[in-house]
């Protein structure tokens, strides 16, 4: 251990190593989705049933994200990473052999709990291994990993479904995840366990409660009709009362001893960080969900035409991130902030005036300007949010990080989804009255035939959907608009660190 901690740290490869294991689990968030069709008559499983597939993944991964920090006190980092990819990769090998729907749901909530630290952890490595004049650099790369992976998602899970088998969207995971494990095992420094946090189960036992009730919630609300059903009503009820405990318990619980170090929220920017973080997941992701099926419902698009036309807003948060991790250091964060978020607004735009007909760079075009906002919004945010966060605080910070941003996401989706459909319905029952025998004839429909009554109300439907995508559309761009004046609460580099050198346990850091 001695010899390995005197030799100098391969940054590149730690970063290839890391950002494979990223990688695959940001891919897992969406590639599964196409394949649920394939997946429901390969297992005999019914419509309700299938997005258990989803869902086990999810509500394991929420729940398990906020170990991340005590398991890396209690066994390190590399330990924890080389256990996580592991499993991970096991699963997904589970995952693609499954021969019944409770084996691939089983296999799946191995894969959230082991996938869970896969993202903070790469985000904590990164962090470490790199001097802070490179950190932007570096959460450019690990932002291209965790933002390009769901995007890519649809597009490369549908070309393995239907090239080959909807088993290879979980066997692709296995030649990544072992050439992950190898690095992390060959390059990242051992080290020796601190055991400074004790475990809180109390604190985790309600924590855990309130994120899976609000993930069930979430998921399966517009199924259950929301308000309307005992499930949401029960689940709502658990969310609330577990998160009070959580609150209450932490708050009267020693700093060290507590699940959560509430010596994160006495931090500026890194709780500015949480806000922004979370409105990114709210908006960002929401948007995301929303074109694919737009494109397949209303326009009649294949599922992999629809990934290759959405794909390319990848491309556009790739080079922004490639050129915004150059700029990070030597330009205000806040104004690099600023301009993504007036891209994206700027995209968000653009797509209120969709309509049915539409051609592929109208799709396009609006999706490369929401990347290249995506791009200038992560990395400076990602840095801003960690400038003035202690080292030992890293793994705890990045989990907590992480799981903020995918509750906001989870959030996000669920609110366009249930206004998607509640507005078909009033956009529906206002176009309905506006029919009459004269618009009918001149549309060449035959108001006295069935066939034609048929006809009429599906075109009906589809104009009600498209303002339906058009009003979700508007609000994502309304909020983008509000969340741009609290740019000015994030504490400008500088300063940040001028009172991160005041502190006095600055030496202490110093030394460590």
């Amino acid at each position: 251990m001695n010899a390995a901690a005197a030799a100098p740290v391969n940054r590149r490869m730690i970063t290839l190593s890391v950002m494979l294991a990223t990688i695959i689990q940001a891919l897992d968030t969406t590639i599964a989705n196409v394949a649920l069709p394939h997946m429901q008559g390969s297992l005999s499983a019914a419509q309700d049933q299938i997005t258990w597939v989803l869902t086990s993944y999810i509500v394991a991964a929420a729940i398990a994200t906020p170990l991340t920090g005590w398991l890396c006190d209690r066994w390190t980092q590399k330990r924890v990473f080389l256990v996580s990819v592991g499993g991970f990769t096991l699963a997904s090998l589970w995952c693609g052999l499954a021969g019944s729907l409770a084996e691939i749901v089983t296999a799946r909530l191995l894969q959230g709990l082991f996938g869970a630290a896969l993202v903070p952890l790469s985000q904590a490595v990164l962090l470490e291994v790199n001097p802070p004049d490179k950190r932007g650099s570096a959460m450019a790369v690990w932002g291209m990993g965790v933002m390009v992976g769901p995007i890519l998602g649809p597009s490369l899970g549908g070309w393995l479904t239907d090239s080959y088998d909807w088993r290879w969207v979980f066997f692709i995971n296995l030649p990544i995840g072992a050439l992950a494990f190898y690095g992390i095992w060959r390059y990242i420094r051992p080290q020796t366990a601190l055991r400074a946090m004790r475990f809180d189960g109390f604190g985790f036992a309600t924590l855990s409660l309130a994120i899976g009730a609000l993930q069930m919630l979430l998921d399966r609300g517009q199924e259950n009709d929301w308000l309307a059903s005992t499930e949401t009503w029960v689940e709502l009820g658990i969310c609330a009362v577990a998160a009070a405990f959580f609150a209450v318990h932490t708050a009267f619980t020693p700093a060290g001893q507590s699940f959560l170090d509430y010596r994160l929220l006495k931090n500026r920017n890194y709780v500015t960080g949480l806000l922004f973080i979370f409105i990114v997941g709210l908006v960002l992701y929401a948007t995301r969900a929303l074109t694919p099926p737009m494109l397949q419902s209303l326009m009649g698009m294949p599922v992999a035409v629809a990934g290759l036309l959405t794909a390319p807003s990848g491309a556009g948060t790739m080079l922004a991130m490639l050129i915004v991790g150059r700029l990070v250091g030597r330009v205000d964060l806040r104004m690099l902030l600023f301009a993504g978020f007036a891209i994206t607004a700027f995209s968000l735009w653009q797509m209120c005036g969709y309509t049915l007909v539409l051609s592929r760079s109208d799709i396009v075009g609006p999706g490369i300007v929401q990347g290249i906002g995506l791009g200038l919004v992560f990395v400076p945010l990602s840095t801003a949010t960690f400038a003035t966060l202690q080292p030992a605080m890293f793994s705890q910070g990045t989990a907590l990080y992480s799981l903020v941003r995918n509750i906001g996401s989870s959030i996000g989706i669920s609110l366009v989804q249930t206004l998607l459909v509640r507005n078909t319905q009033v956009a529906h029952a206002s176009l309905v009255t506006m029919v009459n025998p004269a618009a009918a004839a001149a549309a060449n429909v035959d108001l006295g035939n069935p066939a034609g009554l048929e006809m009429l109300n599906a075109e009906i439907t589809r104009q009600a959907a498209m303002i339906s995508y058009v009003d979700d559309f508007k609000l994502m761009l309304l909020l983008t608009l509000a969340v741009m004046p609290l740019l000015w609460l994030i504490r400008p580099a500088r300063r940040a660190a001028q009172a991160a050198a005041a502190r006095p346990d600055s030496a202490h850091m110093a030394l460590e």
